[in-house]
């Protein structure tokens, strides 16, 4: 008996990635493992930066908010929370879970010592003062007209005549 040429199962077969399944709905039924990336939202004020991150779901326990340098870092984890009953089907399952970790480069005018994290109503609020006196230093510019000594357009230097 002769098998029917099927290009999808083919492919399949040949890459373990399917490029069909960001087009079947039931294609995240079947992954193997999901992730988690939390959007950010990010703010600047005259006198603060302000992160937030939406985080449904996670306890306070599985946030983590650090500092390195100038890197500040938040990373934590949800659970996947997959409850199966007798009788019922699932048909669907978008809930995203896994580990994430987010990292930011902080500017020089923040306070690294004053940072301020809040978790609450499935929100991450993080402020990042600003040092008080640390302000962009703005460098004036000087227009200059060339001099005659100095070229204003690349010229064509001609080889010396062997005398």
């Amino acid at each position: 008996m002769m098998r029917a040429l099927d290009p999808e199962r083919m492919m399949r077969e040949m890459f373990q990635w399917d490029p069909f399944a960001e087009m079947d709905p039931f294609a995240r039924l079947r992954q193997p493992e999901a992730w988690f990336s939390p959007d950010i939202e990010l703010r600047e004020t005259k006198d603060r930066f302000v992160f937030r991150a939406d985080l449904p779901g996670v306890k306070e326990s599985d946030v983590d908010v650090s500092i390195s340098g100038r890197q500040l870092s938040i990373s934590g984890k949800r659970d996947e929370e997959r409850e199966e009953r007798e009788g019922e089907r699932v048909y669907a399952y978008e809930r995203e879970y896994g580990s994430f970790c987010r990292s930011f480069t902080l500017p020089e005018s923040a306070d690294l010592d004053k940072i301020q994290a809040e978790l609450k109503s499935g929100v991450l609020e993080i402020i990042v003062p600003k040092a008080a006196g640390v302000q962009p230093k703005q460098i004036p510019l000087r227009a200059k007209e060339p001099s005659a000594e100095e070229p204003t357009e690349a010229k064509k230097i001609e080889p010396k005549k062997a005398a």
